[in-house]
């Protein structure tokens, strides 16, 4: 479906994590993705860009990305959509994750909806592609809106470098084998979002991401 979605980025938590509004200007319904944290600087945002929030997306479930998910539903009366559910076990520790990291007190939670590859969430009336990306978590997805030429990648990828994978159930190879599948097969002039740091384009990091090399030999 076309129309423009848009991306008003939040950083929270101690650790500068990229809590993401989106906003269907036609429908001014929206949703969040990935609030970590600090609900009031969330729901001040929504409220000076007129998101009307009617869900909540996840990336992931680490704690800097989902800490405040279970809160915040509870205060809007809305869904819980994702990630995977491979990342199951990481909601379960939520709470311990907050105290371990010295984050605000989490709660654990069960998602109204789980997601798989090839699923489609819908914002408003813009359809958003769900790309099960593995390899920083086991339950990690991404969002895609192709009008908008639009990711939200989460941890997957950053501007010059990619996710880590020394967590419990991380895996170098299974990640790197996500970004070339998912997103290096987006055009070069998609934007993303990724869940700390500034915003790049997949063009961008398939030129210059060091991590990517491999995968820029393949290409040629």
């Amino acid at each position: 479906m076309s129309g423009t979605l848009r991306a008003f980025v939040v950083p929270v938590t101690a650790f500068q994590q990229n809590c993401s509004l989106l906003l269907d200007e036609e429908s001014g319904e929206g949703a969040v993705v990935d609030p970590g944290g600090e609900i009031e600087r969330i729901l001040a945002t929504a409220k000076k860009r007129g998101v009307s929030i009617r869900q909540i997306l996840l990336t992931h479930a680490h704690c800097d990305h989902a800490g405040a998910t279970a809160e915040l539903a509870e205060r809007l009366g809305v869904p819980i959509v994702g990630p995977h559910e491979d990342d199951r076990f990481w909601i379960e520790s939520l709470p311990e994750q907050a105290a371990l990291f010295g984050l605000e007190p989490a709660r654990s939670f069960v998602p109204d909806r789980w997601l798989v590859q090839g699923d489609v969430v819908r914002v408003g009336q813009q359809d958003l592609e769900v790309r099960h990306c593995p390899g920083h978590t086991p339950g990690h997805v991404v969002f895609v809106h192709q009008p908008s030429k639009l990711a939200l990648v989460g941890d997957v990828l950053f501007q010059g470098s990619i996710g880590r994978t020394d967590f419990p159930r991380g895996d170098y190879d299974t990640l790197i084998a996500s970004i070339r599948r998912e997103l290096l097969s987006l055009p070069d002039d998609v934007r993303f979002v990724p869940g700390h740091g500034p915003t790049s384009t997949i063009g961008a990091e398939r030129r210059s991401n060091p991590f990517l090399a491999e995968a820029r030999g393949n290409r040629a």
